[in-house]
C-alpha cells in the first residue's frame, strides 16, 4: 500500500505548445506498482487550458475545485467541484478554466496510456 500527500509529488508544467498555465502531478504513475490505472492531478490556472487532443484510451476525470469547461467535438460542457467526466477512446477533448480560481481535477488513465 502507498499512502502519500499530493504535496509530496512535485508539480510539473505541462510542456505542450497548445497548453496554457497547466501543471500535472503524477500521483500514481510509472514509478508505482499500480497494474491497471495511473492517477494524475491537474491544476489549470484562470484562463488556462489543456491541449486539445485525442488518443486510444479513456480518461476518468473528477473535478475537485474551480470552474471550467470540458470541451469535445459536441462543444463545451460546464464542470465544477463534484463533476465527473468520462472521455471515451478516440474522443477529441480539452479542459479550460473559465473561473477565477484554479481548476483542479483528478484524471485516471490506464497504464497502457501515457
Amino acid at each position: 500500500m502507498i499512502v502519500k500527500s499530493h504535496i509530496d509529488v512535485p508539480a510539473q508544467k505541462v510542456d505542450h505548445p497548445e497548453a496554457r498555465d497547466v501543471t500535472i502531478r503524477w500521483l500514481i504513475g510509472k514509478d508505482s506498482p499500480a497494474p491497471g490505472f495511473w492517477m494524475r492531478l491537474f491544476e489549470v490556472q484562470p484562463g488556462g487550458y489543456t491541449p486539445k487532443h485525442q488518443h486510444d484510451w479513456e480518461h476518468e476525470v473528477y473535478v475537485l475545485a474551480g470552474e471550467g469547461e470540458a470541451m469535445s467535438e459536441n462543444g463545451p460542457r460546464p464542470v465544477s467541484a463534484g463533476s465527473f467526466v468520462l472521455v471515451v477512446p478516440g474522443e477529441v477533448h480539452q479542459f479550460r478554466n473559465t473561473g477565477k480560481t484554479p481548476l483542479k481535477f483528478l484524471c485516471m488513465i490506464p497504464t497502457t496510456g501515457s
